[in-house]
C-alpha cells in the first residue's frame, strides 16, 4: 500500500473516531500541498466542520494527530486554516525509489483477461484529399488516447473509417477524366492520395470558373452553384455509382487504391495503426434495419414526403431526418449501424470516438437515438471532441489546397530537427543512420509533443518553429533529458556502481524527484478518466525539469559516499524509465544517445 491509500485510510478511521463520521477511505480526497507551503500531502477539512462541531483549525489539528501516532511513514504535520499538511518521512521516499527503480513498467497497468474493450474511432479520412495538419491532431489523439487507456489497465481496438464514397470522391475522380491525361502516381511521381487530392482542387478551380461565367450571364449565385455543369456530372457519376455502374466503380477502385497506399505510407511514417478499418461503402447502409426497427417501435415516423424521422424536440435538439425521401441514408443512419457493428464485433465495453467539435450536435444526436431503440450501452458512447488546428496565418480550407499536409509538414519537421541538432552538436559522433534515425525521432517527438500537450477540447495554434527547441515545454526537451540519463547509467555501469540501498536522508532536489516519481501512477489514472494525454505530456515535462534541477545541483558519479551514489543512479535510471513509459503512452521514441 502506498502512502496516499495509508493516510486515506488513516483519515478515514480518524473521522469515524474523533466525530462518528463515516467515510470510506475511497471518498477521501488529498491533494499535493502547493509549493508555498511545508508538507507533501493536502487535506481539506471543511467537508467536516459541520458534523465535527468543531473549528476548521481544531479538526484539521486533532486528525493530523490521530495520523501522525498511528503512520509511521508520517514524520509530522501543520495547520493552515481548515487545510491539513501531513510530511512524511524521507525513508518512505527512499524505499519508494529502491523498492521501484527496476520495474521496466512502472506506471502502466495490464487489462484483465478477457476484459470487453473500450473500441476508439479515430482518423476517418476522405479519400479525396491526402492527410493534413487537422488529420495528424486527430490521429495523434486517437493513438495516444487508446495509450493512455491501456496504460490505465482498459483493454482497446482501435478502428478507422474510411469515407470512401459520396460526392466529394465523385469531384476527384471526375476531374482526373476530364483533365488527367491518364496521369498515375508512377507517371507523375507523386503519392497516390495527393495526386487525388490535386485533383479534388482542380475540380473546385473549374467549378468556380463555371459558376462565375453563369453568374455574369445573369443567374444568381445560388441557382449558377446547382446548375454549373461540373457538379450537375458529379452528381450523375454519384448516381451510377449507386447504381454499381462498373466503370465508375472500376475508376473508384483505381483512384481509392492510390489513396490508400498513400495514407498508408503516412500512418506508418507518424507512428499509428488500427485494429480493423471500416469503409463507408461497405457499411453506409447497415443503419437501415435499424431505421425499420424504429418505426416499428413507434420511435421514428414517416413524413408526407417518405422522409424517416426522429424527432428529438422533446429533448430540446429537433427533428433530425434518417432516410431521405427517395431512401438513401445520411451520415447518422450509418453511425447507428457501424455503432451495433462494432459492439457486436467486439464485445465494447466503450464506444468512443475522436472527432473534431464541429461535430458535437451529431453525437449527442447518436446517443440519443440509440437510447430510444433500446440499447443498453448507448450511454458507452463517447465523443471525445477536440479543438480544431489552427495556423499562424489563419485556417486551412482543402478545396482551395491551402491545407498544410501532412507528410510536406513531416519533412519541414525532419529539415528543421537536422538543422537544431547540428548547431548544438547534438548528433556529434554519431554515424549517418544513426544520425538520421535521431533526426526524425526528434521532428516526431517535437510535432507529437507540441500538439499533445494542448488540452484536447482547446483549439491550438501550431507553429513548427517553436516545437523543436531542446530547453523548454517540449519533446526534444524531454527526449534530451533521457538520452543525458542513459550516458549517466552507462557510465555507472562501467564504473561498478553498487546496487541501491535507500538512505535515511535525502537532499531536497532528490526528494522532488522521488515524488513526482510517485506520482505517475495517479497521473495515468487521472488523465485516462479524462481522456487527456495532455496530463501525461505535462507530467513528463515537469519530471524532466525535477530532475534537471537535481542533476545540476548534486553530485551523482562524482559522490563518495557509495550508499548515495548507488541510490542517485538508480533514481536517474527510475526517471528514465518513466520518461520512457509516459511519452510511450503519447506515442513517442526517446533516444538512448544524443
Amino acid at each position: 500500500m502506498n502512502i496516499l491509500d495509508t493516510l486515506s485510510q488513516a483519515v478515514s478511521d480518524a473521522l469515524q473516531s474523533l466525530y462518528g463520521i463515516e467515510q470510506p477511505a475511497g471518498g477521501i480526497v488529498l491533494q499535493e500541498t502547493r509549493r508555498e507551503f511545508a508538507g507533501d500531502f493536502t487535506l481539506v477539512v471543511f467537508p467536516y466542520v459541520k458534523a465535527a462541531r468543531r473549528a476548521p483549525e481544531a479538526v484539521a489539528t486533532e486528525i493530523g494527530e490521530f495520523v501522525r501516532q498511528r503512520v509511521a511513514d508520517v514524520k509530522g504535520f501543520n495547520v493552515v486554516k481548515g487545510f491539513l499538511n501531513f510530511e512524511v518521512a524521507d525513508s518512505y521516499w527512499a524505499s519508494f525509489v529502491a523498492a521501484h527503480c527496476a520495474d521496466s513498467r512502472f506506471g502502466l497497468r495490464s487489462a484483465p483477461e478477457g476484459a470487453a474493450p473500450v473500441v476508439v474511432e479515430y482518423s476517418s479520412p476522405n479519400t479525396n484529399k491526402p492527410l493534413h495538419l487537422g488529420h495528424i491532431r486527430n490521429n495523434l489523439l486517437g493513438w495516444s488516447v487508446s495509450r493512455l487507456l491501456e496504460a490505465a489497465g482498459a483493454s482497446v481496438k482501435m478502428v478507422n473509417l474510411v469515407n470512401d464514397r459520396g460526392i466529394h470522391i465523385c469531384k476527384s475522380m471526375l476531374a482526373w477524366q476530364r483533365f488527367g491525361g491518364g496521369e498515375t502516381p508512377e507517371s507523375s511521381g507523386m503519392k497516390g492520395d495527393h495526386l487525388v487530392g490535386k485533383y479534388y482542387v482542380e475540380f473546385d478551380k473549374h467549378y468556380k470558373a463555371e459558376v462565375r461565367a453563369l453568374v455574369e450571364g445573369g443567374m444568381d449565385d445560388e441557382q449558377a452553384k446547382r446548375e454549373a455543369p461540373l457538379m450537375k456530372e458529379a452528381q450523375q457519376m454519384l448516381r451510377r455509382w449507386e447504381e454499381g455502374d462498373a466503370e465508375v466503380r472500376a475508376l473508384w477502385e483505381t483512384m481509392n487504391g492510390w489513396v490508400y497506399r498513400g495514407f498508408d505510407e503516412t500512418y506508418a511514417r507518424l507512428g499509428v495503426g488500427f485494429d480493423k478499418v471500416y469503409y463507408e461503402s461497405q457499411t453506409y447502409l447497415l443503419g437501415k434495419e435499424l431505421v425499420q426497427r424504429g418505426l416499428d417501435m413507434g420511435v421514428f415516423f414517416r413524413r408526407d414526403d417518405g422522409a424517416v424521422v426522429c424527432d428529438l424536440t422533446a429533448d430540446g435538439l429537433d427533428q433530425k431526418v434518417l432516410l431521405r425521401s427517395d431512401g438513401t441514408s445520411v451520415y447518422m443512419t450509418q453511425d447507428l449501424g457501424t455503432a451495433q457493428l462494432r459492439v457486436a464485433d467486439f464485445g465494447a465495453e466503450r464506444l468512443i470516438y475522436v472527432v473534431g467539435n464541429e461535430q458535437d450536435y451529431h453525437f449527442k444526436v447518436l446517443k440519443l437515438i440509440l437510447g430510444k431503440l433500446g440499447f443498453g450501452w448507448a450511454d458507452k458512447v463517447y465523443h471525445l471532441s477536440y479543438g480544431m488546428v489552427e495556423l499562424p496565418n489563419g485556417k486551412m480550407k482543402s478545396r482551395e489546397g491551402t491545407v498544410v499536409d501532412a507528410d510536406d509538414l513531416m519533412d519541414e519537421m525532419e529539415r528543421t530537427a537536422a538543422e537544431v541538432s547540428r548547431e548544438r552538436g547534438k548528433a556529434d559522433g554519431l554515424d549517418d543512420e544513426e544520425r538520421a534515425r535521431l533526426h526524425r525521432m526528434l521532428a516526431l517527438g517535437a510535432l507529437k509533443y507540441f500538439i499533445l500537450k494542448v488540452d484536447p477540447t482547446k483549439t491550438m495554434l501550431f507553429n513548427p518553429a517553436e516545437s523543436i527547441d531542446f530547453n523548454g515545454n517540449t519533446g526534444p526537451f524531454i527526449q534530451y533529458t533521457h538520452a543525458r540519463i542513459r550516458s549517466i547509467v552507462r557510465r555507472a555501469a562501467e564504473e561498478g556502481v553498487g546496487p541501491c540501498t535507500a538512505p535515511a536522508a535525502l537532499g531536497d532536489k532528490e526528494r522532488a524527484v522521488a515524488k513526482a516519481l510517485h506520482s505517475l501512477p495517479q497521473t495515468v489514472a487521472q488523465a485516462a478518466a479524462a481522456y487527456s494525454p495532455a496530463q501525461v505530456a505535462n507530467y513528463a515535462f515537469e519530471l524532466a525539469k525535477a530532475f534537471n534541477s537535481f542533476y545540476q545541483d548534486t553530485p551523482i558519479l562524482r559522490e563518495a559516499d557509495p550508499q548515495a551514489r548507488s541510490f542517485r543512479v538508480a533514481l536517474c535510471s527510475f526517471v528514465a524509465t518513466a520518461l520512457k513509459n509516459t511519452m510511450m503512452i503519447l506515442g513517442i521514441e526517446v533516444p538512448e544517445r544524443m
